[in-house]
């Protein structure tokens, strides 16, 4: 029997951030709570049939893309510091990669 989808995708994040997939993610985990063991990230996946700021994401990509642009959602909240980044893997990967003259 193959794997279940959720876990095909935490191990593509995991490798994505050159993690290990926790088998035993949650409380029964012996090193991390995390889905993805990585020496500084603690990273939760979440696989669901659609996410509500990706729809956001994907509004703002038809956009970006009229003007040769990487789409980025940036989330705030009201009465609390800092904010949060939500860029595609493959426009991140590309975008290191430019980086690195590449």
């Amino acid at each position: 029997m193959g794997d279940k989808a959720w876990k095909r995708r935490e191990r593509e994040v995991a490798r994505f951030f050159n993690g290990e997939r926790n088998a035993l993610s949650g409380g029964n985990s012996k090193v991390t709570r995390a889905d993805v063991i990585h020496k500084n990230l603690f990273i939760e996946c979440k696989l669901r049939a659609k996410h509500s700021v990706v729809s956001l994401w994907d509004e703002t990509a038809k956009i970006a893309k009229t003007e040769e642009k990487t789409p980025v959602v940036v989330l705030c909240e009201k009465n609390r510091p800092g904010f949060w980044i939500m860029v595609h893997s493959d426009d991140l990967k590309q975008l290191e990669e430019n980086d690195n003259g590449e």
